[in-house]
């Protein structure tokens, strides 16, 4: 039971957790005579360079956050400075407490985690500006092991599941990791 709660807890390790990304969908009111035609939507007030920038900028962060997680937890260091370097509330802490809990039950990290993110939509006008991320995660040769004896924590095997992650940027200019899932019922 101990092996099979620590891997629950562990796994979320590599929730890259993401608020779900939404899109409002309509018609536009159709014209009828006698009336003004519907004015259009007001166009964006960003350029296509400013959305480059942010996809670019977020992607580099969830590069950043998954290597940091990595480390941190190949180390069994809740507090290693690079989470904070890429992470921020909520996932921070969630991030920490996972690494916390497997060190607390004589488990780490190892092996390789594969990434392969895109970008699935750019928020520049919502406050704050969002990005938000889309990944397939193979984690079959990222293991849960017993630090002392190296031996994979039962319960807890890796698979190539989907991953979202919600990129927010901060008013100090950073793009940082504020949310992510783990779906790990939805295979890649």
């Amino acid at each position: 039971m101990r092996g099979r709660r620590l891997g629950r807890r562990a796994t979320s390790l590599l929730a890259i957790a993401a608020v779900g990304a939404g899109t409002a969908c309509g018609a536009e009111p159709a014209s009828t005579a006698g009336t003004a035609p519907a004015a259009s939507a007001p166009a964006p007030t960003h350029s296509e360079a400013d959305e480059r920038a942010a996809r670019e900028a977020a992607l580099a962060a969830y590069a950043g956050y998954l290597a940091a997680s990595r480390t941190a937890s190949g180390r069994g260091d809740p507090h290693h400075p690079d989470l904070a370097r890429f992470l921020a509330d909520p996932l921070l802490t969630r991030v920490r407490l996972s690494i916390r809990e497997a060190k607390e039950h004589g488990a780490m990290r190892t092996g390789t985690l594969v990434s392969d993110p895109t970008v699935t939509s750019v928020s520049l006008d919502s406050s704050p500006p969002t990005v938000e991320i889309q990944d397939c995660l193979d984690a079959t040769r990222y293991r849960l092991v017993y630090a002392r004896t190296k031996r994979v924590v039962p319960g807890t095997g890796g698979t190539r599941h989907l991953a979202t992650a919600t990129a927010t940027r901060y008013p100090d200019g950073r793009w940082l990791i504020s949310a992510g899932a783990a779906h790990e019922d939805l295979p890649c």
